[in-house]
């Protein structure tokens, strides 16, 4: 056991693989792209809108279909059953993401020059949490858009978890929700660099290997 804490103390301690390096600087580039494109869309279709109505979201704004009319036309629908107005100012993680997208990146070029292993490993740590507090933000935003709603509706349905990833019907519409590429490009940076950390660990020297190692040079 002392000796595994020793080797895992060891490789902490260690400077990050020069190709690792490189590949902090390569995974910069999706992290920043992700910015330009959607993350996630929620679709609405029924009889009336057989082209559908959808809404995308990116890390800082709300966008939708048919030149932006489709969010007008979801509120409209939305405000017939209750719910809040779905708009930049109510969703206020829009106004983080941005900024906490940036300082990852500059984190993980800090650990692209100047980093040990023990540096990776807290940025690994940063970005689960980071990509984890997001999406649990998304999901109590839809839980609170689908039981907040006003009694006074002109039609009353029972409070409802709109869908996270995939298809629900809700009333006569059939409401789909699903990741799109900014979420792609996230998932990339997050994989690339949760991967490159546990490389470091992968390739370290068994500690019974090396001691094995070390008594057949004694012999």
């Amino acid at each position: 056991m002392k000796r595994v804490l020793c080797n895992f103390m060891t490789v902490l301690g260690s400077p990050v693989h020069r190709r690792g390096r490189l590949l902090l600087v390569a995974l910069v580039i999706p992290l920043g792209l992700s910015f330009f494109f959607p993350l996630w869309r929620i679709r609405m279709e029924a009889p009336q809108y057989p082209r559908g109505l959808h809404m995308d979201i990116y890390a800082y704004k709300l966008d939708g279909g048919n030149n932006g009319h489709d969010v007008a036309e979801l509120n409209a629908l939305n405000h017939y059953i209750g719910m809040k107005t779905l708009d930049r100012a109510g969703v206020p993680e829009l106004g983080w993401i941005p900024f906490a997208f940036g300082a990852l990146a500059l984190l993980t070029l800090r650990v692209a020059v100047l980093g040990r292993v023990r540096d990776l490993v807290d940025l690994s740590v940063l970005i689960s949490y980071v990509t984890i507090f997001f999406f649990a933000r998304y999901v109590l935003m839809l839980y609170e858009y689908g039981h907040n709603l006003d009694p006074r509706a002109a039609l009353t349905l029972e409070p409802f978890m709109p869908v996270i990833i995939g298809t629900k019907q809700i009333a006569n519409f059939t409401t789909q929700s699903y990741p799109l590429l900014g979420t792609g490009l996230i998932g990339i940076f997050a994989l690339g660099v949760i991967g490159l950390t546990g490389w470091h660990f992968f390739r370290a020297p068994r500690p019974a290997a090396a001691e094995a190692s070390g008594g057949e040079g004694d012999r």
